[in-house]
């Protein structure tokens, strides 16, 4: 991370709530070495502005519309220090205390905005970056909150969202899943353990160790060879079934 000729950490305050912006910056009047260097309504301008500012800092609000705190951190390729701010959500906080990230709870005070901010200026100034407990911290929060309902995806035009209903088949490949839709195929680091623990289990069946399938997207299936399947779906794509996937198969379809 780099700061400015003048020396000071360049802040960027990403959060849809204009009043919390404001306080966010009435409280930076009493740490002068901390520049705010701009400030986003949404996660999309404010990953726009993490890759054109390369800020020192961040203070991330975790729920936001359109794009949340987490997604946006998703596809941002290198992170800068996160303070992540959210208003009630108590698995999130859980996943920031074990992943030692620092995290304002809405409504904070200025003492606890003041240990945070000095945190991370040590972390800044020390270039002890927590990238890696960052991206464990998307994950585990990730795996609190409800089933996945879209995936955030980075293409050549910039951040796309692709809802699951567009979804025809999840493929597994080396450390990423590939997500195929009938228009394109995306690329997400991500496992397939943690599909299947965001994914609705009546809805989505992993009917092999590198596929995963929605039930409604499944015209048939065949057996192929002594102890393998195999699945059609109805855009005519043929898929390995291991005998595991056609048990979980069969119990949703109550056969």
């Amino acid at each position: 991370m780099k700061m400015n000729n003048k020396g000071k950490i360049r802040a960027l305050i990403v959060d849809d709530e204009v009043p919390a912006r404001d306080i966010i910056r009435h409280y930076l009047r009493k740490h002068p070495g901390v520049e705010v260097a701009g400030e986003f309504a949404d996660g999309f301008s404010g990953l726009k502005g993490i890759h054109k500012l390369k800020p020192d800092l961040v203070f991330l609000d975790v729920q936001m519309p359109k794009l949340t705190g987490l997604e946006m951190l998703e596809v941002c390729d290198k992170l800068p220090a996160i303070i992540f701010i959210t208003a009630y959500d108590q698995y999130a906080v859980k996943a920031f205390e074990h992943n030692a990230v620092d995290y304002l709870l809405k409504p904070f005070t200025q003492e606890r905005f003041d240990a945070a901010v000095e945190k991370a200026i040590h972390q800044v100034n020390a270039r002890e970056g927590k990238e890696e407990q960052i991206r464990n911290l998307v994950n585990n929060a990730g795996e609190q909150e409800n089933t996945l309902e879209r995936f955030v995806v980075r293409t050549s035009s910039g951040i796309q969202i692709v809802p699951l209903t567009e979804v025809k088949y999840l493929e597994a490949v080396d450390d990423y899943v590939k997500i195929h839709t009938q228009k394109a195929r995306h690329m997400k680091k991500m496992t397939m353990a943690y599909l299947e623990k965001r994914l609705d289990p009546e809805e989505f069946i992993r009917v092999h160790r590198s596929y995963i399938v929605p039930v409604g997207e499944i015209s048939r299936f065949e057996k192929y060879g002594k102890e393998s399947y195999r699945v059609f779906l109805h855009g005519g794509e043929s898929l390995p079934m291991s005998m595991s996937g056609l048990e979980r198969l069969k119990t949703v379809l109550g056969l």
